[in-house]
């Protein structure tokens, strides 16, 4: 993990200056994940770096009324990066900021300010970090003359693969450079299971650091991806037949004294009560946790059987088919996988969902079911039954409805986010209900 710089004002004006940056780009996340951005000349860095920067936030998703609009943007000193990219009339710097009312309060309808809160709350327990590495999937798609994505691949490659069947080796090669340059600790990058389909890891580290590295690789993706007349998309099955892509999320927490609270040399499985506690939290409030990891209708085209993808709630060590895996590495490294994320999942509201639920499980000792070491695709019905083993919802709406009656997802959300989340994912799943597909027409015009 790589020690954040707390750089001042005066460390930030020195780099402009050796670097030529001429514009700022500041960052900030909506309700539904999006990266939005308000790029200004150098002239306003003093501005910015006083807190006095505004903008208009009536016209971000989930934010405020026309009457509520005036936000101020604050900059975490710690994000400042200059892009690798230029061009002849200098560089551009992005700034991650959070957001303020005119009032200057921490707004609540800010996922970053939303996430800081419960983290808040996890260190009034005792603890210090809550770390998270996240593995996020894409795919590449060829543009049309007109600089529109096609669904035509540019490799045939699978898991792992090499030249010449991945063609895409040498994006992948420049996108992991870009990154470096960025400050990120890649560890690995590799053709995934299907045609088109890719990975980038980059380590772990501390929750808003990781939400924040999220958001800009997804941007590294689709610019290097533009380079190559490619499109990188992180829709989680953008072809059927195939494997979706997922973002699997690595997480522990860590005590006062720096060590990780997920392991017990003496434990069971060298796992501490603590991780069993927050396991137990996972499992139970899993169902609702699904609309916030997974918050789109195209969600559930990957959560079925067949392709990899988690569908039942259950936990294991080697076997990757329940919802939950402890990899192997222990000491510093112990950690829990939460495998159903996928990568439209707003990082900062996924992040702090995944935290709330196993608050929970610690706060009020909630056991997990026995560990499944079989693979559950095989298993029968009576057999999931005889396991408690139950399925994730299989649809947006069958997840909302988990949502709006778990009291975790309140909490996690905070009351402003919470009822503009479940609006604008039941406005999603009702557009989506009314309309007719090709599938439809192509099966049923002719017949009825």
């Amino acid at each position: 993990m790589k020690k954040l710089v707390n750089y001042s004002p005066e460390d930030i004006k020195k780099m402009v200056k050796e670097e030529d940056v001429r514009f700022l780009r500041l960052m900030f996340t909506d309700l539904l994940g999006t990266v939005k951005n308000v790029e200004v000349p150098i002239s306003q860095l003093d501005q910015l770096l006083a807190g006095k920067l505004m903008f208009d936030g009536s016209s971000i998703d989930g934010f405020v009324r026309i009457e509520e609009s005036d936000m101020y943007l604050q900059p975490d000193l710690s994000t400042w990066m200059v892009f690798p990219w230029g061009d002849e009339h200098g560089k551009v710097a992005r700034i991650t900021c959070s957001i303020l009312t005119s009032d200057g309060e921490a707004f609540a309808g800010d996922p970053r300010n939303n996430l800081k809160r419960v983290l808040d709350e996890m260190k009034e327990l005792g603890f210090s970090d809550f770390n998270i590495g996240p593995e996020p999937e894409f795919f590449l798609f060829e543009l049309d003359e007109n600089g529109h994505p096609t669904q035509k691949l540019n490799d045939q490659g699978s898991y792992f693969d090499l030249a010449p069947m991945d063609l895409a080796a040498n994006v992948r090669r420049d996108m992991v450079l870009e990154l470096e340059k960025m400050n990120f600790q890649v560890e690995a990058s590799h053709h995934e299971v299907a045609p088109g389909q890719h990975e980038i890891d980059f380590e772990y580290d501390n929750a808003i650091t990781a939400a924040d590295h999220i958001q800009t690789f997804k941007m590294v993706v689709k610019t290097v991806a533009r380079r190559y007349g490619l499109y990188g998309t992180f829709m989680p099955k953008p072809l059927s037949g195939v494997n979706g892509s997922g973002m699997h999320m690595n997480m522990s927490l860590f005590d006062k004294n720096g060590e990780n609270a997920f392991y017990d040399k003496d434990g069971e499985g060298q796992l501490s009560q603590t991780a069993y506690y927050f396991l137990g939290g996972l499992l139970k409030h899993a169902k609702a946790l699904t609309a916030v990891c997974n918050p789109t209708v195209n969600s559930y085209k990957r959560l079925v059987p067949g392709f990899e993808a988690p569908v039942y709630i259950a936990w294991s060590g080697a076997n990757r088919s329940p919802m939950v895996r402890v990899p192997i590495a222990r000491g510093k490294g112990t950690r829990l996988e939460l495998r159903s994320v996928d990568p439209s999942a707003n990082p900062y509201l996924a992040t702090a969902a995944i935290l709330q639920a196993g608050l929970d499980g610690i706060k009020n000792k909630i056991e997990p079911e026995e560990p499944v070491d079989r693979n559950i695709y095989h298993m029968n019905g009576q057999e999931l039954k005889s396991d408690h083993i139950e399925k994730l919802p299989t649809s947006l709406h069958n997840a909302l409805v988990e949502y709006a009656k778990d009291p975790i997802m309140k909490e996690a959300m905070g009351p402003h986010m919470y009822q503009n989340f479940l609006d604008a994912k039941n406005m999603e799943w009702t557009a989506y209900s009314q309309n007719v597909s090709q599938w439809e027409r192509d099966r049923y015009l002719d017949m009825l």
